[in-house]
């Protein structure tokens, strides 16, 4: 798009910022989002135009205007999950799309490597694991390993490992990329192991409705957080019409947003482990309701509602 149209389309909707104030938090950070996105448009196609200096200028105010009391900061917290994330899950919905292509690959690798290969599900899983867990089936208690330690321990040592490994799987994006399907490649293996495992026992569909009641959040943050590494490394290896350096800083900004948009998930999903997930004889239809209530919420929350978010904000700059 030529730059006169870009600045004839927008214009008016600019001007009407400038001119008419608002103390709304919901309607600054839906502001705050559209100047961001043409400022970005126009930092790309015009980087060094009156244009972009002018946007910048008014992202600036507008940021301003969000920060300026504690009032407005509790409300700009609510709206990084309520606008900015989603937004940022629609901007990436390619990334997002290889990471969970990336993992399920892994994950049916792992599976039938532990069909094919005896040995492969100590290999990854370890042998204390395995013998444990053979043990507790024995015992008839196949799942005992929920019940171990107190529930708030619990809580608070899953929760730790699941945020550090997604921090850790972001961080490694920035070994272009490789580092995060490392990461990706190591916990799907696991997965589909550790799965066929139980499978192989005639406890398949028992392992779904436990484990999964705290595995659907948590394997699904690690997926997302996978392609938060992705942004980040893609990001150097993908410039486009950015310099490399000043890509790199919004792919580590806006990764590292994603990935802190985690935390709530992950925090929800060792509550669930350590304090739910124990209960293995709760009844079929408890456990069913958790697992598939979990995964409607991270279907909706990541793909159906930035899309119809984006819609409505497109439809919204497109009137004025």
């Amino acid at each position: 798009m030529r730059e006169p149209l870009f600045v004839k389309q927008n214009a008016t909707k600019w001007k009407s910022f400038e001119i008419e104030a608002t103390n709304d938090p919901d309607e600054l950070a839906d502001r705050f989002i559209q100047i961001t996105d043409d400022l970005a448009f126009a930092k790309t196609f015009y980087p060094d135009s009156k244009t972009t200096s002018y946007l910048n200028g008014l992202a600036a105010r507008l940021h301003q205007s969000i920060y300026k009391n504690k009032t407005e900061k509790s409300n700009r917290f609510i709206s990084f999950w309520k606008y900015e994330l989603p937004i940022l899950f629609y901007t990436y919905r390619r990334q997002l799309l290889y990471s969970f292509l990336f993992f399920f690959v892994f994950c049916m690798m792992g599976a039938f490597s532990a069909k094919y290969d005896d040995g492969f599900v100590r290999l990854i899983l370890g042998d204390a694991y395995v013998d444990m867990t053979e043990a507790n089936i024995a015992k008839n208690d196949p799942f005992a390993v929920y019940k171990q330690e107190g529930e708030f321990l619990m809580f608070l040592m899953i929760g730790g490992n699941n945020i550090y490994v997604a921090l850790k799987a972001f961080v490694a994006g920035i070994f272009f990329s490789v580092g995060t399907v490392y990461a990706l490649f190591y916990n799907g293996l696991m997965l589909g192991s550790f799965q066929y495992f139980f499978f192989s026992k005639n406890l398949g569909i028992a392992s779904v409705l436990v484990i999964w009641i705290h595995g659907t959040l948590e394997i699904s943050s690690i997926v997302i957080a996978g392609a938060a590494g992705l942004v980040l490394g893609n990001s150097i290896l993908f410039p486009k019409t950015f310099s490399r350096l000043t890509s790199l800083k919004r792919g580590a900004k806006h990764g590292m947003q994603i990935a802190i948009g985690l935390v709530p998930i992950f925090i929800i999903a060792a509550f669930f482990e350590g304090f739910v997930t124990r209960h293995t004889e709760m009844p079929v239809w408890l456990s069913s309701s958790i697992l598939g209530l979990s995964l409607l919420f991270i279907i909706w929350y990541v793909i159906i509602y930035p899309k119809k978010l984006s819609i409505k904000l497109n439809t919204e700059t497109n009137e004025q």
